[in-house]
């Protein structure tokens, strides 16, 4: 889940005071909320490997969410033909993945891996 966090700076400015004075409402969002098409998990993922640092981890706590949205972990094992525990385990974002792991799971969720320069 992604959570809005209160930020205050070095100097002490609060950069919500404007939000709060204009009783815009703030809340969390669930990014699997919007993984609906292709279009938008490729795109998140797209930024999870660009935020990942060469944590592979990351990446795989980033297709958790796309599982969920796209019926949860069960769902996607199903679709990639892969045990739901282990699958359960290889999303925890506490292991790195095999390449056909992630291959099957990426595929599973309706988009495929490709390699630019």
């Amino acid at each position: 889940m992604i959570k809005v966090v209160h930020y205050v700076a070095e100097d002490g400015t609060d950069y919500f005071d404007k939000y709060r004075r204009n009783e815009m409402p703030v809340k969390d969002h669930r990014a699997d909320q919007y993984l609906r098409t292709p279009e938008d998990i490729a795109a998140y993922l797209n930024a999870a490997i660009e935020e990942f640092d060469g944590d592979a981890r990351l990446l795989m706590k980033a297709f958790r969410n796309v599982a969920a949205a796209q019926g949860g972990i069960s769902e996607i094992a199903r679709r990639a033909n892969i045990d739901r525990v282990g699958l359960s385990r290889s999303l925890s974002g506490k292991r790195d993945p095999r390449l056909g792991t992630v291959t099957k799971i990426a595929s599973a969720c309706g988009v495929k891996l490709q390699f630019g320069a």
